[in-house]
């Protein structure tokens, strides 16, 4: 599985994956804090229509992300997958009835990435390598970090043991992955990326995940402290295939369960 990841928000695919970062709390899932603020705040699902404004701040934020890289074009299609399978779940934070934010995750990876190549592969297979053959420099880093890796995970073989693997097992007790979270600047002080992170925790509680996982910059430039502080624990350092250094944090949800 493939984590095109970034900074400051959250992770992973196969073709295309996710990427984790954003911040967690127990805040009521459908509306936001709104303290001395006289701004009318919600947590929505995501739309069609709030692509454009999802791949543009997705961009903006994760510039140097690989799928940031293949342009919005790419990205949109991308991330509506998202919005196609029934093991993904993407949210728009309003303001005023304007989007001013948006989180996208997966509560059974396996699931979502079989639902991803065998609904919209070829589509955005195609894109990709249209959006390559305008980036030579791009296409050059892709054949080097990433290519051997993407075309066994699209051999018949391998596609098979995916599909039996999302088929068989069973999803309760999966770990579900937070992929990105953004929040506008100007409206980052009313508790929206964690009334975001609280609508997919629960979520994911909701279809029988036991944990969660993000990543996030590993270092200073991450957001490590504030997760640790809203009880996420630290579960060790990988590394992108640029270099780039990342943390990944777990979170426990209690269900009852002992795990």
């Amino acid at each position: 599985m493939d984590v095109d990841r970034g900074a400051s928000a959250p992770l992973p695919l196969a073709l295309p994956a996710p990427d984790p970062s954003g911040s967690v709390g127990r805040i009521p899932p459908s509306r936001a804090p709104s303290r001395d603020v006289p701004l009318d705040c919600a947590i929505r699902p995501m739309e069609p229509e709030d692509l454009h404004f999802v791949a543009t701040e997705h961009r903006a934020h994760f510039p140097d992300g690989f799928f940031a890289r293949l342009g919005p074009r790419f990205l949109s299609a991308y991330t509506g997958t998202y919005l196609t399978s029934p093991y993904a779940r993407a949210y728009i934070a309003e303001a005023d009835g304007l989007p001013v934010g948006f989180l996208v995750g997966v509560t059974d990876p396996a699931a979502h990435r079989h639902h991803v190549i065998r609904t919209h592969g070829r589509r955005l297979a195609l894109r990709a390598c249209a959006a390559l053959s305008t980036r030579p420099g791009l296409a050059l880093h892709f054949t080097r970090t990433r290519l051997t890796r993407y075309a066994r995970k699209l051999l018949p073989g391998q596609r098979r043991r995916t599909e039996e693997t999302a088929t068989v097992t069973p999803r309760d007790g999966v770990t579900a992955v937070l992929s990105h979270v953004v929040i506008l600047g100007r409206v980052r002080s009313l508790g929206l990326g964690s009334a975001l992170v609280a609508r997919f925790t629960e979520d994911a509680t909701t279809a029988g995940c036991a944990h969660v996982s993000l990543v996030t910059a590993a270092g200073e430039d991450g957001a490590g402290r504030y997760y640790e502080r809203l009880g996420w624990r630290y579960a060790g350092e990988t590394r992108t295939p640029e270099g780039r250094a990342y943390a990944t944090y777990d979170y426990q949800l209690y269900r009852g369960t002992t795990q």
